[in-house]
């Protein structure tokens, strides 16, 4: 019998480190697994927890250059051997020892979920230590080394899957895994990000629609700094189901980087971890409703390592495990005991943001009406006009 959930999981992804005062720190993972356990997610019917052993080369040399490999596998070994123009060395990507093992474990963990929602093992596969959506053929970016996404939708393609979707809802635009897919029309990607204008990686706009024979292929919402939840979720909503239910893919992919966040100390939105929460679950659903719950989720982004990210990616591996929390529900004590030892500060209270006295998180859908005076409406419709004719969808109504 299939499981419910199958989620990468083991301390080993915490070696994917570079370094103490780097943003992408590993304990964000090690606390995102502690307060699932806590919660009893990991041991909810139906979920398994399994580790990935290092993707090998021919794997990896799917998406990636074999010199590129070749480089990360000798800054491995020798770091000041790191070369700039691979993106090693940098201050983004400092190379470590061990960087090319801790890099294809992840790519592994994305593959092996891939492989069990492709073949029928697994319903839903979670590896929230993946979403490293910058790394490029031939180069690391933005804290990325391999592309474990793309490494997984390659796989997708090889063994037999026609259409795959992959949405993207991290901060920061996703360039990588757009690029690479750029002129396959088999594959689309939808990334929802702050505006390039005012943030890493300075790309993404609405007129980017995919290669030759692949237009519409590649749809970019581009929004504007300062984002709260209801314009972030109202652009999500008036894009993402439409034009993935148009395209009738396979398998659903989603990138879940929390560094949308209002807390997050590299980016300029102001979202909420309820929002993030309603987003994966309106994912789920699509996953549901479009190619029968077949649905790899990933992490990603997000460097607010204590305050967001464990509860925005335990909401979602509870989603994916049919088990969702509740954001009302209190923060096990033991969690947050564990976290006052090691920060010296207290962990947050409840597994959500909003109180009573906010109210019920709320967005306005796109069939209430376009308001041009609106800038979220604008990058909307942006978007909308430039993607929805490639899909046969009306740009006002659909």
């Amino acid at each position: 019998m299939p499981s419910q959930a199958r989620v990468v999981w083991d301390s080993s992804f915490t070696r994917y480190d570079f370094g103490p005062t780097h943003p992408m720190a590993p304990v964000r993972l090690d606390l995102t697994a502690r307060l699932c356990d806590a919660l009893g997610v990991f041991d909810a019917p139906g979920v398994e927890v399994v580790g990935a052993d290092v993707a090998p080369d021919a794997l990896l040399e799917t998406v990636h250059d074999a010199d590129y490999v070749a480089a990360v596998r000798a800054a491995s070994t020798d770091p000041t051997t790191a070369d700039e123009a691979h993106g090693l060395g940098t201050e983004d990507d400092p190379a470590f020892r061990g960087m090319h093992d801790a890099s294809a474990r992840v790519v592994s963990g994305t593959v092996d979920s891939a492989r069990a929602v492709w073949e029928g093992s697994a319903e839903h596969a979670v590896n929230f230590t993946g979403g490293l959506h910058h790394a490029m053929p031939g180069a690391a970016s933005g804290f990325c080394v391999y592309n474990d996404i793309a490494v997984g939708i390659q796989w997708l393609l090889d063994h037999g899957a026609e259409r795959v979707a992959y949405v993207d809802v991290d901060v920061h635009h996703g360039d990588g895994v757009e690029r690479i897919f750029w002129d396959d029309p088999r594959v689309l990607t939808i990334s929802v990000h702050e505006s390039g204008r005012a943030l890493f990686p300075g790309t993404g706009w609405p007129s980017d629609i995919g290669g030759k024979g692949a237009e519409g292929s590649a749809v970019n919402v581009s929004l504007p700094p300062g984002l709260t939840d209801a314009g972030w979720l109202r652009a999500i909503h008036a894009v993402v189901p439409a034009v993935v239910r148009s395209f009738k893919p396979d398998v659903l992919v989603t990138q879940h980087g929390c560094d949308t966040h209002a807390e997050d100390p590299l980016a300029h939105f102001a979202v909420t971890v309820d929002a993030q929460r309603a987003a994966a679950d309106a994912f789920h659903r699509l996953a549901h409703d479009v190619c029968d719950g077949r649905w790899v989720a990933l992490g990603g982004g997000g460097y607010e390592v204590v305050d967001v990210v464990p509860r925005t990616w335990t909401h979602l591996t509870a989603i994916a495990a049919h088990a969702p929390i509740k954001t009302s529900v209190e923060v096990p004590q033991h969690w947050r005991d564990h976290v006052e030892r090691v920060f010296g500060r207290p962990g947050p209270r409840r597994m959500g943001d909003l109180t009573a006295e906010d109210g019920p998180l709320w967005w306005r859908s796109w069939e209430m009406g376009y308001d041009p005076a609106s800038e979220v409406d604008r990058a909307v419709m942006a978007t909308r006009s430039a993607v929805f004719p490639h899909h046969g969808l009306d740009i006002h109504f659909d």
